[in-house]
């Protein structure tokens, strides 16, 4: 992990199209400004955390809502398996 310190104002370049800026420190928090292209999603960690949550649960019930609908129409994917070998 690299460290740096800034100062209000000051800014952080991430490679040709990023700018992070100190915007203010007030209260124990920090005021962040950020540049970057607009296909460049960007996220504070504890949003991105519970978006992958919710998409991991999202696609577990997309596959077991498939399971079902397959069980009612008497699709078995381990017996198919078994008979094309």
């Amino acid at each position: 992990m690299l460290i740096l310190t800034r100062k209000p104002e000051e800014v952080i370049r991430l490679g040709d199209n990023i700018t992070v800026k100190v915007l203010s420190i007030k209260n124990g928090q920090v005021k962040l400004g950020i540049e970057a292209p607009k296909e460049l999603r960007v996220y504070r960690a504890e949003i991105y955390e519970q978006v992958q949550r919710q998409n991991a649960e999202a696609a577990k019930a997309q596959k077991s809502a498939a399971a079902k609908a397959a069980a009612r129409l008497g699709f078995n994917p381990d017996k198919q398996r078994t008979e094309r070998s």
